[in-house]
């Protein structure tokens, strides 16, 4: 008696607590997979393949377990290679990708982490299976003796296709099929270095017969319902490759905006060749039309120079190329320097000397380019004192010189360079010069006070070099101190003014700038140059820049701001302010690199938004901390077991489980929110739950929610309460489902829908059962067995059977195991009288290699292995027939159905139309085998031992 009043204690405990201890768990992880798979294996018992055709849709979802609620990422590595798929990882348990692509192919991973012990980690390969349209190449060789007048023609014709898995390739002459050795004057191969790639097809010294339709055929045996695909070629003798004739110039020498258009004719080939045009710039223009084998470029621009081919292709030898060059007239760039006597140690032009002016252009084609030189707006020929010259193009293209020898008064004056192209069309480019007592050398100073330049974080500021001399040449800056690029990502800056200018300067930008004279627009000569000094100030960059602080009432807290780096280094004082209300200031430590502030014992007043502000001279950088009496959210709990109930026809219920986080580091919890909203309505309707005690961490709390209808789902908040009022909200959503029960008097599963009806497939057996249609299933290879259709006799519907075609051999199982079923006991106590449940199915065993099926139950908390309910064995015909078997569990159950292969490939054993209903079966288990009546009576009797055993030990 004593014992009996312990356990009804004990379990009533169980029953009506509603807080439970140690509840925190590091998480676990699960894939599991829906959408299109064509089939799901296990490789070396460490991973699952996951077999999809391209176009199809790719499913996949991370189940976990673990408290807190852990976080869920998929990362995905294709080869050595890790990369981000979609540009970024997936942070949601499904991971969904429809059309899927072959380079979409990989292992996925499915990463669970909560903060307690080591991330899960659990990946699946996913085998992305395709199949290309074949392509047919031919090539041929000739053979030549002349002393013999011997003349040999071999025709190779070469097929290949892109695939995944690797294709089988067949030939056909006509409709006759060729194999190696059926025809003398055939040979089929496989190159040595790309086998399993190619199947050529050698015709040696070509017969009349020869001339015919080839086709070939490639497959990779249907698998996930992929047809074969086949290319025909008709081989005949005007087979020949490609030629072409390009009626066009070349090159193609034209001015921008004309449009020009390329003709591509075919001079040769059968059968007829395919013409395209490609472009030496990675592509074609965007505006350009192609018709046939025109290539027009409407308003061609100098980007759209370069080199067009036309590439005349068949498939029969190597594939015709003609090219042409298109160039587009251009001038631009101008540029001029002038060259003092060289045989004189000195910078300035002086009467008596020679004095050099070089003007440069960039021309386009360089060939068209010419120069004329004017003095004062008149002509200029070369002469004796007067000598005009063009560079060598390979030393300095695009460049003429002037030469003045023994310069005279009277030859000051502006010269004048003036650049065009032959072909018209394009503008001139016109240079002036000026030679005059006044044209000098340059020379660089930095104005006083201009370095040096300190400047604040974020301004605009100018560094300037001032130069001097006639003419003024063009200033290049570029930073001393470092290689280092410019504000513009440049290693070079050019500037007309001698001003550099930066708009919003950073502090990386301190350091040393040259300014330095180039040749252009100026003197040849030595470049003059001169160093600027930037110093960027920033204000204090300190931590934390925000930081939240919890708290309950009467506790202390300590703030602490950190300076990381500033400039100028020496802090000039710091300031501490409750909202704007200032609490403390006072001058920075110079030994330390912090400030703190304490609030002995904390009060309603003393929480709000406390700032501290380290100050220099270029601002002051600021630390943020909130001090709040906040409650943090709680965290709901996701692994309560059978959460959802139901016993009225129109509602239903869920327990609402949760534990609190870090529930001591405020004041105590009073009360939670709860506020309830279905999905797609507005109205929130809210109660509170009140907290009696002291809640501990990891505790956990239940509240069940009623009148729920159904199948709506429902938004769920939860919001802790404290003295400071409310804290943190969490949201889950609670969504209904069909509970897989026998509440539901009859649970029925065709297999008709991706999913199975949470049917899995075990992980310790040798091969997966397969989800099939007759419409798409391959018996090619395994005929007189498997049936014809679905249960029902539609070719179209889905089942599920065991493939033993090869690799599988004789004992391998297959064991899919169904989700669980809970019994729902009358006596809250336990189960007195264990009810009767029908458990049904219909089987197809057709084939003279039929293994067996068998159908287990298995009990949830019961150490004993399962319990074998039905067996059968050998060959029972072409038909589908039905079996039923009454079951008798004592706890949420599963049944699991057991395919073993037979001795050979005829013995696929199929199952469908799956049915548990309440009570006995009406009709007999037809099938029950006297192993299963025994295992069976021997569970039961050590049941009715055990319960009599507690009973004698009562007494």
């Amino acid at each position: 008696m004593d014992l009996t009043i312990c356990v009804l204690g004990l379990l009533a405990l169980i029953v009506d607590g509603i807080r439970c201890q140690g509840v925190y768990a590091p998480p676990t992880v699960r894939i599991i997979h829906s959408g299109h798979a064509c089939n799901v294996e296990e490789e070396r018992h460490t991973e699952r393949v996951y077999t999809i055709r391209e176009g199809e849709t790719l499913e996949l979802t991370c189940l976990v377990t673990g408290h807190p609620r852990p976080q869920i990422r998929w990362t995905k590595t294709a080869g050595s290679v890790s990369d981000r798929f979609q540009d970024s990882s997936v942070f949601n348990e499904t991971l969904h990708i429809a059309k899927i692509q072959r380079t979409q192919g990989g292992r996925y991973y499915c990463k669970a982490e909560n903060g307690l012990g080591s991330p899960a980690i659990k990946s699946i390969r996913v085998d992305v299976y395709y199949l290309d349209d074949p392509v047919v190449t031919v090539h041929q060789s000739i053979g030549e003796a002349k002393e013999q007048f011997y003349y040999e023609r071999t025709v190779f014709l070469r097929c290949v296709a892109n695939s995944n898995p690797p294709v089988r390739y067949s030939w056909h002459r006509g409709r006759e099929v060729l194999t190696q050795g059926s025809d003398k004057g055939v040979e089929i191969y496989e190159p040595f270095f790309t086998q399993g790639e190619t199947k050529i097809l050698k015709l040696k010294n070509l017969r009349p017969q020869d001339y015919a339709n080839y086709s070939c055929i490639a497959s990779v045996r249907n698998v996930c319902g992929i047809p074969d695909r086949s290319v025909i070629f008709r081989l005949t003798n005007k087979t020949a490759s490609p030629s072409i004739k390009l009626l066009v110039e070349d090159p193609i020498v034209v001015n921008p905006g004309q449009t020009v258009s390329l003709v591509c004719i075919t001079t040769g080939g059968e059968p007829p060749p395919m013409l395209t045009w490609v472009s030496s710039n990675d592509s074609l223009p965007q505006r350009s039309v192609m018709k046939g084998g025109t290539l027009t470029l409407p308003a061609i621009t100098s980007d759209e120079a370069g080199v067009y081919s036309c590439v005349a292709s068949n498939n029969v030898g190597n594939p015709a190329k003609k090219s042409t060059t298109i160039v587009v007239r251009a001038l631009k760039k101008g540029r001029f320097w002038i060259t003092p006597d060289p045989y004189h140690n000195d910078d300035h032009i002086q009467i008596g000397r020679e004095v050099k002016i070089s003007c440069q252009v960039e021309a386009t084609p360089p060939e068209e380019l010419t120069f004329s030189w004017l003095k004062n707006g008149r002509a200029l020929r070369s002469s004796e004192r007067m000598v005009i010259t063009q560079t060598d193009p390979d030393i300095s293209p695009g460049t003429t010189n002037l030469d003045i020898i023994d310069l005279k008064f009277t030859d000051f004056g502006t010269y004048t360079c003036v650049a065009a192209l032959k072909g018209g069309g394009i503008p001139e480019i016109s240079i002036d010069v000026n030679i005059s007592s006044t044209t000098v050398p340059p020379n660089l100073t930095v104005p006083r006070g201009k370095s040096p330049l300190v400047a604040r974080e974020g301004d605009t500021v100018e560094l300037e070099c001032l130069v001097s001399g006639k003419p003024k040449p063009i200033i290049l800056w570029s930073r001393a101190d470092k290689e280092a690029p410019m504000p513009d990502g440049s290693m070079q800056m050019e500037s007309y003014d001698g001003v550099l200018r930066i708009v919003n300067v950073s502090r990386e930008m301190t350091g040393s700038y040259r300014c330095q004279t180039s040749q252009y627009n100026g003197f040849n000569v030595k470049p003059r140059e001169a160093i600027v000094e930037l110093i960027v100030q920033y204000p204090p960059t300190v931590e934390p820049v925000f930081m939240e602080m919890r708290q309950g009432l009467g506790r202390p807290v300590v703030m602490t701001c950190r300076v990381l780096r500033a400039h100028p280094s020496r802090v000039l004082r710091f300031e501490w302010l409750l909202s704007n209300r200032l609490l403390h200031a006072g001058a920075f430590d110079a030994q330390r690199d912090e400030t703190e502030y304490t609030i002995r014992s904390l009060n309603r007043d003393g929480w709000g938004e406390y700032t501290c502000n380290v100050i220099n001279e270029a601002g002051a950088g600021k630390c943020t901390f909130q001090v709040t009496g906040k409650a943090y959210p709680p965290e709901f709990y996701y692994d309560t077991y059978n959460p959802l109930w139901q016993n009225r026809p129109r509602v239903y219920g869920f327990k609402l489980q949760w534990t609190q986080m870090n529930p001591n580091a405020v004041d105590r919890i009073v009360a939670y929110r709860l506020g309830i909203r279905q999905m797609g309505l507005q109205r929130w309707w809210e109660q509170e739950i009140p907290v009696d005690g002291t809640i501990n961490k990891g505790e956990l709390m239940t509240h069940n929610l009623t009148e729920l209808i159904k199948p709506e789902s429902y938004e769920v908040r939860l919001t802790p309460i404290t003295r400071f009022g409310e804290g943190d909200s969490a949201i889950r959503i609670v969504t209904y489902s069909a509970p897989i029960n026998p509440h539901l008097r009859e649970f029925h599963c065709s297999f008709e829908e991706e999913p199975i009806c949470m049917f899995t497939q075990d992980k310790n057996d040798d091969f997966d059962w397969t989800r099939h249609s007759a419409a798409t299933r391959d018996t090619k290879y395994t005929p007189n067995t498997g049936p014809s259709g679905d249960r029902s006799g539609s070719k179209q519907g889905f089942y599920m059977y065991i493939e033993t075609s090869r690799p599988r051999k004789e004992g391998d199982q297959a064991r899919l195991i169904s989700p669980f079923f809970n019994v729902a006991p009358k006596n809250p106590y336990g189960i007195t009288n264990p009810p009767a449940y029908c458990f049904g199915f219909f089987y197809h065993m057709y084939g003279k290699h039929i293994g067996t099926l068998n159908a287990f139950l298995k009990q949830k908390g019961q150490t004993a292995s399962e319990g074998l309910v039905w067996s059968l064995s050998g060959n029972q015909g072409d038909r589908w027939k039905q079996a039923k078997v009454s079951i008798h569990p004592t706890s949420s159950f599963q049944v699991v159905l057991q395919g073993i292969r037979g001795p050979g490939i005829e013995g696929d054993i199929a199952i469908d139309d799956i049915t548990l209903e309440e009570g006995e079966c009406r009709d007999p288990p037809p099938n029950l085998s006297a192993k299963a009546l025994s295992t069976s009576c021997h569970i039961w009797l050590l049941c009715v031992t055990l319960v009599l055993t507690l009973l004698e030990g009562q007494r």
